[in-house]
């Protein structure tokens, strides 16, 4: 019983635990061909009995299970994420059937042409990404990335790669994000500086990872939309596409509603209006509105029937379960590693190794994220880690937003199977788990490497 004390309390048995979880979940995957969701709960439950954590905890009892790690993890991302993922695929559907993903397609090809259409589609990403989260993002601008395959050939990968880095570095980098936000607050700086320098740090990182490595490597690994997704475009030749400004209305309506949420609830007193704005604002009320109003504009106006925005809202959700359920599987991975220790184990063992801060600062949240799988959590713990280190430094604003830049770095470095983002991706844009740990994983470590690299250039010059 040696072996198993050392292996559920040890620094370096946890970080092997951790590590030969990950191998055989990806053996399971790739070499065996099992479904994801199924591989991810299996790998889970027996990490986390070898991990020391009781059935209790692990599954609840008999008469009660809902404060489980099974049913907590599923239900915590899940929670939050099935809505959304819903109607997001709903307005995408609705976008692409009517031609308006073809129309904004259109009006971003002219302006880089059409060799740039990866470019334009990675713009888009970065500036619709700022009020939006990471995951909302993908569902609102998916049908971009399938227009652009079928209308320019291709794989998805070099249309995916750069949407992707835009939308990941605004989440890790810029506010209104929760990961910088709090790494700021932890840190005690003016989120003024944070976006200066989440900017300076993020802007470069996307053109690296995004515009070179995500192009490069898009023309190398093929994936292409699959056989059964039907196209929803309309077949009558004479249905007039809609105007730019509906397209821009029914995309943009959801991330003003989420912006005006965000912001107002950061500068306006209680009251009325400011709970007006946060009820629109909220992910889910926005994009039901949204859907709403596509389904009128975009649909009935145009001659649509109901039954036929029903079929077309029928097809789109059709893959949609097996989504929720590899992305719930995953969530209870990253559950279960932080239940048995091995996020705290690799926090503590990175913390004691006295390097400069900053560099603490990246590799304590670069190791978290591997382990544990959440940005957010990432920067979150890293920031209580350092933070009486960082108050005792008497270190200036600028130099606190580029530790915050740092922090975020790590955060975002080597996405794998125990984030539900890998799994979001690796559906969404048809890719094998392979050519998503090939494509999205390394496109995340460039993204990181990148971000650290420019963050610790601008921290010597001060």
């Amino acid at each position: 019983m040696a072996f198993v004390d050392w292996l559920q309390n040890d620094t370096l048995g946890l970080l092997l635990l951790a590590a030969a979880s990950v191998a055989v979940l990806l053996v399971l995957i790739i070499k065996v061909k099992l479904e994801p969701f199924i591989a991810l709960l299996i790998v889970g439950i027996l990490t986390a009995l070898a991990g020391g954590v009781s059935v209790a905890d692990l599954v609840g009892s008999a008469t009660g299970a809902s404060e489980s790690i099974l049913e907590k993890g599923y239900a915590g991302t899940l929670g939050h994420i099935t809505v959304i993922i819903g109607l997001g695929t709903v307005l995408g559907a609705l976008l692409e059937s009517s031609g308006a993903a073809e129309v904004l397609l259109a009006r971003l090809t002219k302006v880089f042409g059409t060799k740039g259409t990866p470019v334009a589609i990675g713009i888009c990403g970065f500036v619709l990404g700022i009020p939006v989260f990471f995951d909302i993002g993908i569902f609102v601008l998916a049908p971009l990335v399938y227009v652009a395959a079928r209308q320019g050939g291709g794989s998805l990968v070099k249309y995916a790669m750069p949407l992707l880095a835009g939308l990941s570095v605004t989440h890790a980098f810029l506010p209104p994000h929760p990961g910088p936000v709090t790494a700021a607050g932890l840190f005690g700086v003016d989120l003024g500086w944070v976006l200066l320098m989440g900017f300076a740090v993020g802007i470069p990182a996307f053109i690296v990872s995004g515009l070179l490595w995500g192009i490069w490597i898009g023309n190398r690994v093929h994936a292409f939309i699959p056989a059964t997704s039907a196209k929803l475009q309309d077949e009558a030749e004479d249905r007039t596409p809609p105007s730019m400004g509906v397209v821009a209305l029914v995309i943009g309506l959801p991330l003003l509603l989420i912006l005006g949420g965000t912001f107002g609830n950061i500068l306006l007193p209680e009251g009325p209006l400011r709970n007006l704005l946060t009820l629109v604002g909220t992910p889910a009320i926005a994009l039901t509105l949204a859907v709403l109003l596509s389904m009128w504009l975009l649909g009935l106006r145009r001659g649509r029937s109901s039954s036929d925005i029903a079929s077309i809202i029928s097809k789109a959700l059709n893959p949609v379960g097996m989504l929720l359920l590899v992305i719930g599987s995953g969530a209870f991975f990253g559950a279960v590693l932080s239940a048995t220790g091995i996020g705290e184990a690799v926090a503590g063992s990175l913390s004691s190794l006295g390097w400069p801060i900053i560099l603490s600062a990246f590799v304590i949240s670069s190791g978290l994220r591997i382990a544990q799988g959440s940005a957010t959590v990432a920067i979150v713990t890293t920031g209580g880690i350092l933070q009486a280190a960082v108050e005792s430094g008497g270190y200036s604003q600028p130099q606190l937003a580029l530790l915050v830049a740092a922090v975020a770095s790590g955060s975002v470095i080597a996405s794998h199977v125990n984030d539900g983002g890998f799994w979001i991706i690796q559906r969404y844009f048809n890719m094998t788990v392979a050519q998503t740990l090939r494509t999205w994983t390394v496109l995340e470590t460039v993204l990181a490497l990148t971000g650290f690299a420019v963050a610790a250039g601008i921290w010597a010059l001060m």
